[in-house]
């Protein structure tokens, strides 16, 4: 009998144990307890510390209120201005309900993760290839408000920040946004060089301008080249002449005599302008028809007969006593001569 109420007490004691166990859970400072009895949620919440509950019809789920930093697997798509794009982005957001949390979302880690990658490719596609690159912190705080708008009120979890971390680009487009770089450095490089020349060709300017009142300082500027030119140590000295040196020497020099009565040297230059000009001037003179007599080949013109001539020189000599002298045939006329092709 003593036996028998051992085992009871100590059975009694085992079943207390266990229940006091059951009763009482540790929450933690960063967490938040919520009590489930009967099936039904108590909306009171646990918050750190011992927290007392029925061991027979309360069951307690703890809820973690930190900050989680979720990291968003890469997307590709294609911006505004189709250029294709790899982003990958980070997510940080918290829960502000854990009731909320707990009942009207299975997993919230889950859900987050997916509503983050499809905003990201929503975002990708309104956004240009500039605004990824040059203006993050517009495209992290639209991605945000895309993100925290489905998720705060209906599962009450709040995203604290976005972030993207790379935009990947293409190949091409790296190559091409290079160049534009280096262009741009260059057009840079050039203005503030000509920039450089312009203020220096002004004080260069004042300098020669100072320097012209005193024939003096030139000298000096001279002699304070050629310190600096020796100072190097070098073994050969370069002594550069002023120009203004020169011009003086040819000032004093003495204009070459020439003789009073000398005629200029006759280079032919004035008969080769006669000639020039008398060829310009005068034109071929215009043949018409018929102004030439047609000659075939082998036919000689005919020769007029002088028979009065002839008649003439007899009557002289028979007056005279002389005797005359056989006549002589008349040689024949000469052919006219052709127009040569120089006198047109």
């Amino acid at each position: 009998m003593v036996a028998l109420v051992v085992v009871l007490v100590v059975i009694l004691v085992i079943a207390w144990l266990i229940a006091a166990g059951r009763s009482f859970r540790i929450v933690q400072q960063y967490e938040k307890g919520i009590i489930d009895r009967w099936g039904k949620v108590l909306p009171e919440v646990r918050g750190p510390g011992f927290a007392r509950m029925n061991p027979v019809s309360d069951r307690m789920q703890k809820v973690n209120m930190q900050i989680v930093a979720m990291a968003v697997p890469a997307q590709e798509g294609i911006t505004r201005d189709n250029v294709s794009v790899r982003v990958d982005a980070v997510v940080y957001f918290r829960v502000v309900d854990p009731i909320k949390a707990t009942i009207n979302v299975q997993n919230y880690m889950f859900a987050i993760s997916q509503q983050a990658q499809t905003s990201l490719r929503s975002i990708i596609g309104q956004s240009e290839m500039d605004q990824l690159l040059a203006e993050r912190e517009t495209v992290n705080r639209e991605l945000r408000r895309i993100i925290d708008e489905p998720t705060e009120e209906p599962w009450g979890i709040r995203v604290e920040r976005v972030e993207i971390k790379d935009v990947s680009l293409p190949e091409g487009m790296k190559r091409s946004m290079s160049r534009q770089a280096e262009a741009e450095r260059e057009r840079r490089a050039r203005i503030i060089t000509a920039d450089g020349e312009y203020q220096a060709s002004k004080r260069l300017a004042a300098a020669a301008a100072v320097m012209a009142k005193d024939p003096a300082a030139l000298q000096l500027r001279l002699l304070q080249t050629v310190v600096e030119v020796a100072g190097e140590k070098n073994s050969t000295l370069v002594m550069p002449v002023p120009v203004e040196l020169l011009r003086f020497f040819e000032k004093m020099a003495p204009a070459p005599s020439r003789p009073q009565n000398a005629e200029p040297e006759d280079t032919g230059d004035d008969e080769v302008a006669a000639a020039e000009a008398a060829i310009a001037h005068v034109s071929a003179p215009e043949l018409g028809e018929g102004s030439a007599p047609e000659l075939g080949e082998g036919r000689v013109p005919p020769v007029p007969e002088v028979e009065a001539a002839g008649d003439t020189v007899a009557e002289l000599a028979a007056g005279n006593g002389v005797a005359a002298a056989p006549a002589v045939p008349a040689a024949p006329a000469a052919a006219p001569a052709a127009a040569s092709p120089e006198a047109s």
